[in-house]
């Protein structure tokens, strides 16, 4: 029986495909369609992880970083030939530059239905960065008001971030827009685990100075020096980005008290160790693992920025704390130290939240829908 429609699925970082986008891949297959997936994979089990899924892959490599003329030009030639090759009726971008780059070359490939997945509005939108930030943001709002104004259906993650590009006349009136849950949580596969007797922390990201890794080592270090016995993990894997963290930052941390686990694949154990999860990004689409840490039951302590706020109801499930700010950061988390009790209370309720805004199958019916797959 011939597929009912053809997919492509368009993103950046291949290893992340199963785990962000793989219930929406695996929805889309199990109601009969084709589907292919686009990125740039680093070894064979990252595709296969892929195919598993019921997926083609094709491999794409991108520059996440940088906006240099030639090797963009060289990456619009490799997402064109992507499209011909998998001849999709629908496309599905997400992230910066195959939205930006992805969803034009759609449209000139005359695919019906393109749908835009703001997945975040990252560093090019944060406050500060200086001249690099204020580059970056630059080219991609230009960017970004040529590909949205193309769409069927452009889906966010927060309404911050739709009204952020409303108001820079980046998203065009008149352009269909959904918010969902971020990419939604497995409830399931992230099951609840019972909150350790002793209070322990974790911070999980890429180890940017965006997400919040530099405060939440200096909050660390000051924790670690009046109560050295609780444990505070962080789990991440270097990366070149502009605010990338150096080795030498990291063993200076270390050091200081932080013991970093490194990158892991599978985060539930660690997430198992911890009574309280901390993720103090300067911006977030939905932050992942923050999702995760609410799914298994865990206190959240996290900033209030867009993407970030949304997973906290301040008080029931955990603390919101300003960016940039490890003294702030530090005392939201030494209550979980002084206080027993209250990181078992606050997992009930993170839990809770799960269940009622972040289920993904909640989130698939939104995305298939925007897909025009849900017929």
């Amino acid at each position: 029986m011939p597929p009912r429609r053809s997919v492509l699925v368009l993103g950046s970082f291949g290893a992340s495909v199963p785990s962000f986008r793989g219930p929406l891949i695996r929805a889309m297959v199990q109601g009969g369609h084709r589907v292919d997936v686009a990125a740039e994979f680093a070894t064979p089990d990252e595709v296969a992880a892929v195919e598993a899924l019921g997926a083609r892959v094709h491999e794409l490599v991108t520059e996440r970083h940088g906006m240099n003329p030639l090797r963009e030009m060289a990456y619009v030639r490799r997402l064109r030939g992507v499209i011909q090759s998998a001849r999709p009726d629908v496309v599905l971008a997400y992230t910066a530059k195959p939205v930006a780059w992805g969803v034009p070359a759609a449209r000139a490939a005359g695919v019906e239905r393109v749908v835009a997945l703001v997945t975040g509005l990252g560093f090019a939108f944060t406050d500060g960065g200086g001249w690099r930030r204020v580059v970056a943001g630059g080219a991609l709002a230009a960017l970004y008001r040529r590909a949205l104004g193309r769409c069927s259906v452009v889906v966010f993650q927060n309404r911050d971030d739709r009204e952020e590009l409303a108001r820079l006349g980046v998203l065009p009136a008149g352009i269909r827009t959904e918010v969902v849950g971020g990419s939604g949580i497995d409830l399931d596969v992230f099951g609840r685990a019972a909150v350790p007797p002793s209070p322990a922390f974790l911070m999980i990201a890429r180890l940017l100075g965006n997400k919040g890794v530099r405060e939440y080592a200096r909050a660390s270090a000051m924790l670690a020096r009046k109560h050295p016995s609780v444990p505070f993990r962080l789990a991440g894997w270097f990366d070149d980005g502009p605010d990338a963290v150096a080795g030498s930052e990291m063993e200076a941390w270390q050091t200081a008290g932080i013991e970093y686990v490194g990158r892991l694949e599978d985060v539930r154990p660690a997430l198992a160790q911890c009574s309280c999860y901390v993720l103090p990004s300067y911006r977030e689409g939905t932050p992942r693992t923050v999702l995760e840490a609410m799914a298994t039951g865990r206190a959240i302590v996290t900033t209030e920025v867009p993407g970030c706020r949304q997973t906290v109801e301040v008080g029931a499930n955990g603390f919101l704390v300003p960016t940039r700010d490890p003294f702030a950061l530090a005392a939201a988390m030494e209550r979980f130290v002084l206080e027993p009790g209250l990181a078992v209370r606050m997992g009930e309720a993170s839990r809770r939240l799960a269940e009622e805004r972040f289920d993904v199958r909640m989130v698939n019916r939104v995305m298939l829908s925007c897909l025009g797959l849900d017929e």
